[in-house]
């Protein structure tokens, strides 16, 4: 718990560093510990944010916040792989965007990621504290004062329930305040931030009663109280007390690199600007040991040009001259350094693209052939699925034919046995209408007149040499009924059937044998009579002749 100072509300540029820190020191790495499983995401992840890292710390924001985006963005479908690898880029992503004032994006990226987040226990605590302070501070740039009063509370309430939900006197608890006095005093609401510093007095306090926390860090920290509580009484017409406490303020607690900026706001404040100079040298210095000599844009406005103000207003003008010089000087430096990085970042931005669109055509190449082999399999399966039950309905129906075929022939049999049985039966024992019959049968047996398409009952009567009356009143009598149309239709479709047993002619070409021309015609009325087609029916037939009859149930 020492080692996690709180980041919940400090200036973005320090949060970005300090989140740093303290993931480090905790070990936060973003890396599974040791005997976990790391997927390949989380290993591209891992990979990515290195390289963010990298180009953070070597000043190159273009392509840090291109690469934390692209951690995040990766890590989104899946967070719950690595919850600090997702929370962390996302966070040092949403800080890039909040870096470049684009407030409202910023907020929409916090707010999806606590909403992603919410209930999630082994999301870090550091960064959920983290990304609602940098909400708040979005709400307040956006001129949302409540929301971020609320935010604020929630941050509070946040670290209170990491400590058990009691103060303790925790030092991570006392910084809290002081971040959030910090960013209402700024706005100009010293209403809210005397109650926040009134908080921040409060927890440090306890803290130095307890004993708790490291010793260094809580005299840095009483150091900043005073120096705050001198700014705000300042700002709030208390000049008087806010000189007695800034006099009060022991050197040692001033000279440090945290504190220095403090003092001089109070001091430039307080008009005392030869101090102020004074202090902006001991800066300068502390900050060119351990930045280097390179002077950027945020370095000139941070420390020179107010250096150059405080000249000014303490009347000090050659001094001012001379530093309206090094900032020109600088500037122009900094111009170059600063075309020179962004051509170098826009370069590699534009390779890292090249590189992800394809990759992006690879994915999508080799996505669309797994789509087209998928696609084929479906096909095939599909294929195989309907010949399958073709294959299975033909049996079926062959079968089923075959019985069919069994049934007609037995009903051929019993037709030509009775019709046997006729012709046995002496001349004088039969009526008139059976010896009628018995000559039709014959003269239709051996003469076939029926493959005629123009046989009727008169002609039928005709070739007896009687009246198509006694004709029709003798079929109808000897052949259970039929009519003179459906006798001649039976004979007709029993020589289709001969022939669709005997030869290998087309249908069209039997039915033209057989009286019918018409193929729907013999189509209709062979299905009728026989319950299939003419194909089914040759196909039985043929069945039987390969297979054998089948056994009789």
């Amino acid at each position: 718990m020492e080692l996690k100072r709180a980041i919940t509300t400090m200036p973005t540029s320090k949060v970005v560093i300090f989140l740093c820190v303290v993931l480090a020191m905790t070990g936060c790495t973003g890396e599974k510990k040791a005997g976990g499983a790391i997927s390949d995401k989380v290993y591209t992840a891992l990979a990515w944010r290195d390289e963010a890292l990298e180009y953070d710390k070597a000043g190159q924001m273009r392509l840090a916040e291109l690469y934390y985006k692209k951690v995040y963005e990766l890590m989104k479908d899946e967070p719950s792989q690595d919850w600090l690898a997702y929370g962390d880029a996302g966070y040092r992503y949403a800080c890039m965007l909040y870096q470049r004032g684009d407030m409202e994006v910023t907020l929409a990226v916090v707010t999806e990621l606590l909403d992603r987040v919410e209930g999630q226990k082994d999301f870090p605590t550091t960064i959920r504290s983290g990304l609602l302070s940098l909400m708040a501070q979005c709400q307040m740039h956006l001129a949302m004062p409540e929301a971020a009063k609320q935010t604020f509370a929630r941050v509070y309430q946040h670290q209170l329930t990491e400590l058990g939900g009691k103060k303790r006197g925790d030092v991570n608890l006392a910084i809290v305040c002081s971040n959030i006095f910090i960013a209402f005093f700024d706005t100009g609401d010293y209403d809210e931030a005397g109650k926040w510093l009134g908080r921040y007095e409060d927890e440090l306090s306890a803290c130095e009663q307890i004993g708790v926390g490291d010793s260094s860090l809580i005299e840095e920290q009483k150091g900043s109280l005073a120096l705050y509580k001198a700014q705000y009484l300042q700002a709030t017409g208390r000049v008087g007390e806010a000189a007695a406490v800034y006099a009060a303020i022991p050197r040692s607690r001033i000279s440090t690199a945290a504190n220095i900026p403090d003092a001089i706001g109070y001091l430039m404040a307080a008009g005392r600007y030869d101090e102020a100079v004074y202090w902006y040298e001991q800066l300068d210095s502390t900050c060119h040991a351990a930045e280097g000599t390179r002077m950027t844009f945020d370095n000139i406005a941070a420390r020179l040009i107010p250096r150059y103000l405080a000249f000014r207003k303490a009347g000090r003008n050659n001094e001012a001259l001379d530093m309206a010089d090094s900032i020109s000087t600088a500037i122009d430096s900094a111009l170059v350094w600063q075309k020179k990085s962004d051509a170098a970042e826009l370069a590699v931005i534009y390779q890292t693209n090249e590189k992800d669109l394809q990759l992006a055509n690879q994915r999508f190449t080799i996505s669309l052939h797994r789509l087209f082999a998928a696609g084929l399999v479906i096909i095939l399966l599909l294929n195989a699925g309907l010949l399958w039950r073709s294959y299975i309905y033909n049996k079926v129906l062959l079968a089923k034919n075959r019985h069919l075929l069994a049934e007609i022939e037995k009903q051929e049999r019993k037709e030509r046995q009775a019709i046997k049985q006729l012709n046995a039966e002496p001349e004088d024992a039969l009526t008139v209408s059976q010896q009628l019959y018995r000559r039709l049968c014959t003269i239709m047996a051996e003469q076939q007149p029926y493959t005629n398409e123009s046989l009727n009952r008169d002609t039928l009567a005709q070739l007896l040499g009687t009246n198509a009356k006694y004709v029709e009143q003798a079929i109808r009598e000897c052949s259970y009924g039929e009519t003179v149309g459906d006798f001649i239709t039976r004979y007709r479709l029993e020589h289709v059937a001969r022939l669709l047993k005997t030869t290998d002619d087309s249908i069209s070409l039997i039915g033209e044998q057989s009286g019918i021309p018409s193929r729907a015609t013999l189509a209709r009325i062979f299905r009728n009579a026989y319950g299939m087609t003419c194909s089914e029916y040759r196909q039985a037939v043929k069945s039987k002749a390969t297979e054998g009859p089948i056994s009789s149930e």
